[in-house]
């Protein structure tokens, strides 16, 4: 298991666009995605679980991988969350 914490940039935070993004990249894993914020895990390869999580603009997520190819998926996943999901990203 690999996992790493990130802080959700995009201005609106995980609205249906960036959580659909986040879940195509995270099926194409073997691994077992989930995400964990506060007292909640989600499914990453669930949108309406990520939908579900609120995830809003400034909240701190971790995003934990587990199984055959978890080092990779977590790269990949980590970059595209910083980069933000193909939505604008507000500067820290």
């Amino acid at each position: 298991m690999v996992s790493s914490k990130a802080v959700i940039r995009n201005s609106s935070g995980l609205h249906l666009r960036p959580a659909g993004m986040f879940c195509k990249l995270a099926i194409e894993f073997r691994s077992k995605i989930t995400i964990s914020m506060e007292n909640t895990k989600v499914n990453g390869k669930s949108v309406l679980s990520v939908l579900g999580a609120c995830i809003k603009s400034g909240d701190e997520i971790e995003i934990i991988c587990e199984g055959e190819d978890e080092e990779k998926a977590l790269a990949v996943l980590m970059k595209a969350v910083e980069t933000g999901l193909g939505d604008e990203i507000e500067e820290v």
